[in-house]
């Protein structure tokens, strides 16, 4: 099973992953940007205020097919929970609010790109977080962290949960993070 832990910047993913490996201590934990050299040329993209956004999407794009082919496939293939701090839906809201004005239909390109490649998740936990309170949890330290931004970048999860709301699951993300951690624990149970 493949389980994904999506939101903006500042939602508490990777506090509520903590909660979940002492839960589910045999899965496999990863995240996305990985921490490969694809990964560090994202990290550097993310760092670039004037780094291309077309450009962008296929450098997180080269990193996805990294992680999949050397974590996520392999796990599955052995039978393991798969969680991931970010996946597939951080690139369809981030990027297509990145593109946003740039091409006509962002979202919906991403989609399409991957589409014949990638593997969807099984559960995707969604961390709903109003992006002024995600903006001052991360600090607003890179262009992706900016309120205007982020508003972008909720409305395009919005947009992403619309079209496939048989895998999301919704956690609003201003509950203390015990009982997000809680919520989370039970829904991937239940998927079990």
């Amino acid at each position: 099973m493949l389980v994904t832990l999506e939101g903006i910047d500042g939602s508490g993913k990777t506090t509520i992953i903590s909660a979940l490996q002492e839960v589910y201590s045999d899965a496999i934990y990863t995240l996305e940007p990985t921490d490969s050299w694809y990964g560090d040329a994202v990290q550097k993209s993310i760092k670039t205020a004037t780094a291309d956004p077309l450009a962008e999407l296929f450098l997180y794009m080269a990193d996805h097919v990294y992680h999949l082919q050397t974590t996520v496939i392999p796990a599955l293939t052995d039978g393991k929970l798969v969680i991931s701090d970010r996946y597939i839906d951080s690139r369809y809201a981030y990027q297509s609010a990145s593109l946003d004005g740039i091409l006509k239909d962002p979202l919906s390109y991403i989609e399409q790109i991957h589409q014949p490649w990638t593997i969807l998740p099984d559960l995707t936990l969604y961390f709903d977080l109003p992006p002024e309170l995600g903006a001052k949890r991360s600090g607003s330290t890179n262009k992706f962290e900016q309120v205007s931004f982020l508003k972008k970048v909720h409305d395009s999860y919005e947009q992403v949960i619309s079209k496939h709301p048989d895998r999301f699951v919704r956690i609003d993300a201003t509950l203390p993070p015990e009982d997000m951690a809680q919520l989370a624990i039970k829904n991937i149970s239940n998927l079990l």
